[in-house]
């Protein structure tokens, strides 16, 4: 049986010892999160790759104790689209656990998934979680900003932060009820490559409707999963017009997103 869902995020403890097509990245904390869901392979979305290899990350982590994985060419399908991964992605990348399986770059995800049945389930430890949450800046007066490696972690304490997310910034399912957990002041994603449809920059114009200004960090620039990398190395691909009212432009680093949002909003 093959499970399909938008993010990694939504597995369930049903979900165990089953092949998963989650239309997630495949950086390092989605990899952490199908380990540690004790899933018997996965196959991601690979967020156009960008630096350092971001968006497949978690593909030789996932080898090393025995989890076939692999990745969807972001281009091939939308990302945080599981249904459109299914019936649309060509597989770009595969672990050498998939591989042994017979799995290999430019099949159909479908087929992938097929022969990722035949999977002997993993016997090693999931990787050790690492930070995932980090409180930048909390100074009377202004603008609270986190930074999290996924966007699932921004919860009801951040109503009025900035939130720095190293996670897509496509809808999840593309549906606007999940476009972010709390109302943040603004928020920063990950643009996955932009990839098909433009599905990683989908939540912009919708956040822009909650009144939360946004903007997409280039993948070129930053790794996805790590908000650290975002935060730090991060330079704006993408804005929304709430964003631009405020005096953010393209190119800009995270690091002046924050200033120029700080200034207006505190």
């Amino acid at each position: 049986m093959t499970i399909v869902l938008d993010s990694i995020t939504k597995l369930e403890p049903a979900h165990r010892g089953q092949v998963v097509v989650a239309a997630s990245h495949g950086g390092s904390y989605a990899g952490q999160c199908a380990a540690q869901g004790g899933v018997l392979a996965v196959i991601f979305n690979d967020a156009g790759v960008g630096l350092d290899q971001g968006g497949i990350q978690s593909l030789t982590a996932l080898a090393a104790i025995g989890m076939p994985a692999a990745t969807a060419d972001a281009w091939s399908c939308r990302i945080g689209d599981g249904a459109d991964m299914l019936r649309h992605g060509v597989v770009s990348q595969v672990n050498a656990v998939a591989a042994a399986l017979g799995c290999r770059v430019g099949e159909s995800v479908r087929d992938c998934a097929d022969r990722m049945q035949a999977a002997t389930p993993f016997s090693g430890m999931p990787p050790p979680s690492r930070e995932n949450r980090l409180v930048v800046r909390d100074t009377p007066g202004l603008p609270r900003v986190i930074a999290v490696d996924s966007a699932s972690l921004i919860g009801p304490d951040d109503v009025g932060a900035i939130a720095i997310t190293a996670s897509h910034g496509g809808l999840i399912g593309g549906d606007p009820a999940q476009v972010i957990k709390a109302q943040v002041l603004a928020a920063v994603f990950h643009d996955a490559g932009i990839g098909k449809d433009e599905a990683g920059v989908g939540r912009l114009p919708v956040l822009a409707a909650r009144g939360i200004a946004a903007a997409t960090v280039a993948h070129t620039s930053a790794r996805i999963g790590d908000a650290r990398s975002v935060l730090e190395q991060g330079r704006l691909s993408r804005i929304n017009g709430l964003a631009e009212q405020m005096g953010v432009r393209v190119g800009h680093t995270v690091g002046l997103f924050i200033d120029r949002l700080s200034t207006r909003l505190a």
